[in-house]
């Protein structure tokens, strides 16, 4: 929930632009106003005000124009192309000179959206709003001022938390820098640890949630449907503790030497796992159960334009189609590349033959269990309904509302095929746009929009009440245990998508193991999986060795009249690798050359 849709009338959106375009022109950390607006006619009203704030929202990056996703940096995609992300999964991430956030081939590792210069820019943005609303606030209702302000720090705190993730231990700045009026000591604030950063955001939410000044939830025609809501802080509070909680921050040691404390706890404390626990259950307590939280049972459908604002979604960033800028991309760089024998998608989604085998049988079993009924040469018969829901394999029918009629997708090897660079047939090397792993994404693509720039319209869920379920199972079962809070929280997810109960008396082991399992599947492709295998120190493991794909070639290749086998083998285009320093972006030397007090993050 952020920028709202309504708002976005001629003048108020002419009002913004000419505002970021004045902020833009700013230089990092620049305190002169370029703007035509001046302090009094900026913050005469309510009104005026909120054209500010209606900017420091629009800082909220819209992942779906993004052109690489944080799952290009898991092992649930296999993305053979010329990416960042290509080089960092050949152990390739180098402290940058200066801020950037290039997608295409660049050496500095993953930003999603913030870099060191663009975390500062919104943080400025952010803290002059609720610097101007105090100075201001005789010109304001005291409603409108409680819940304004409230509403910023919480953009405040979740941009803390999105960079936090990446880099750890960060300044703590809450107000604007400026060198007209602080001295250089001032200015040059250093980096708190890894746990008086965490403390910070947790604790902002947590005092905005005490406050109870925010509504726990808009729905889809509410007026201020797209703002900071209760409900979107409670949940970012209880994820940043359950990764925080994790092996990697929690364990009394770091993967590399790390004095400052920037990038795990100095000491550990397993009590944290608990206090994850609490706080999610305070969201499934106070706001779950459909009051107003729940999950919707229509899973395939929850990001559909049509259904935004559902019971499921906690946290969102506004999207408006066929505008340039603010629509959405997403469908135009994944998907199958060709549908209908046209061209429509670079191809880029791609999910591995690791993230496949996850998906449980329809009767809810692994594939690795004897019992399951899975066949290796028949793979794709009787999975799991989110299995069809998400994933396009060989052979699967491909309807889209968009689309005049049905097609059938193939990715397996077809000699017979006169023009095998037109059709979606495994491309193993990446030498054209057709996948590399035989398979494509079909879970978030618009169901109502073909591909293009800009053309949809759905709302990017960066929270889901879902999450918040498995954020609970795996906390509560981490602090105590698999007791029936633990099952019930998984179940619930599982019975939406017709799976049995988990069988009762697992051990805490298995239990972990199956919560995992749930996470991976119920999450994946929503830049879950990359913080996953981070905070649970599995990035090493996952990352450091081949991804696999499904070839599938027919033993008479010459007219297709033999048998098609189903092989899988190892990723061809890279040679995977891992360091250690990775599990953390490097800080730009520019930044640490502007303010010696910045140190660098270990092993860079």
């Amino acid at each position: 929930m952020t920028l709202r849709k309504y708002i976005l009338k001629p003048s108020i959106l002419l009002a913004m632009l000419l505002y970021a375009t004045a902020c833009d022109q700013e230089e990092f950390l620049e305190n002169v106003n370029k703007s035509n607006l001046t302090d009094v006619t900026q913050w005469q009203s309510e009104t005026n005000a909120d054209i500010f704030l209606n900017d420091v929202y629009s800082e909220v990056p819209n992942r779906w124009n993004f052109s690489e996703h944080l799952d290009y940096y898991t092992d649930d995609y296999n993305i053979s192309h010329y990416y960042t992300a290509s080089n960092w999964r050949q152990g390739v991430c180098q402290v940058p000179p200066q801020s950037n956030a290039s997608a295409w081939g660049g050496t500095h590792g993953p930003t999603d959206g913030y870099t060191w210069e663009t975390f500062f820019t919104k943080l400025r943005k952010v803290n002059t709003y609720i610097q101007k609303l105090e100075e201001y606030k005789e010109n304001f209702s005291e409603d409108y001022y409680n819940k304004r302000i409230d509403e910023a720090r919480f953009v405040r705190a979740y941009f803390y938390s999105e960079y936090f993730m990446h880099v750890g231990g960060l300044p703590i700045v809450t107000q604007p820098l400026d060198r007209n009026t602080m001295s250089e000591d001032e200015m040059q604030t250093p980096r708190a640890t890894f746990g008086k950063t965490y403390n910070f955001i947790t604790t902002e939410l947590g005092q905005i949630v005490e406050n109870g000044y925010l509504d726990i939830k808009y729905n889809n025609g509410d007026k201020d449907a797209g703002r900071a809501t209760l409900g979107a802080a409670l949940a970012l509070k209880g994820w940043i503790e359950l990764f925080a909680a994790s092996p990697l921050f929690n364990s009394g040691s770091t993967y590399l030497p790390d004095p400052g404390n920037y990038v795990h706890f100095e000491n550990p404390d397993p009590n944290r796992w608990a206090i994850a626990a609490a706080t999610n259950k305070q969201f499934i307590d106070n706001y779950g159960g459909g009051a107003p939280y729940g999950l919707y049972e229509d899973l395939p459908n929850l990001w559909r334009e049509a259904n935004e604002y559902n019971s499921e979604v906690i946290w969102d960033r506004q999207v408006v189609a066929n505008v340039g800028g603010m629509g959405g991309s997403y469908e135009r760089r994944g998907g199958p590349t060709y549908v209908l024998g046209e061209y429509q998608t670079w191809g880029n989604y791609n999910p591995t033959q690791e993230l496949v085998d996850d998906f449980a049988m329809a009767n809810g079993k692994p594939i690795t269990d004897p019992d399951s009924g899975y066949d290796p040469q028949n793979p794709y018969a009787n999975r799991e309904q989110r299995f069809y829901d998400f994933i396009v394999y060989d052979g699967a029918p491909y309807k889209l509302d968009w689309m005049p009629r049905t097609d059938t997708i193939f990715t397996r090897i077809d000699e017979t095929s006169p023009n095998p660079d037109k059709t979606n047939q495994i491309d193993l090397a990446g030498k054209t746009d057709v996948g590399d792993s035989g398979y494509y994404q079909k879970k978030m693509l618009n169901q109502d929009a073909a591909p293009g720039n800009d053309a949809s319209g759905q709302n990017y869920i960066f929270y889901r009440y879902a999450e918040v379920l498995l954020n609970y199972a795996e906390a509560q079962n981490e602090a105590s245990g698999p007791d029936p809070s633990v099952y019930d929280a998984i179940n619930q997810v599982r019975k939406r998508s017709n799976l049995p109960d988990l069988q009762p008396g697992l051990s805490q082991e298995q239990m972990r193991e199956a919560i995992h399992r749930e996470r991976r599947i119920e999450l994946c492709f929503e830049s879950k999986r990359f913080w996953d295998n981070k905070r649970l120190a599995k990035t090493e493991e996952r990352m450091g060795q081949p991804r696999h794909n499904m070839v599938i070639r027919n033993t008479s290749p010459s007219d297709n009249s033999g048998d098609w086998v189903y092989s899988v083998e190892e990723e061809v285009k890279y040679t995977a690798k891992f360091e250690l320093r990775q599990y953390m972006s490097p800080i730009p030397q520019n930044a640490i050359d502007q303010n010696p007090k910045i140190e660098q993050n270990p092993g860079y």
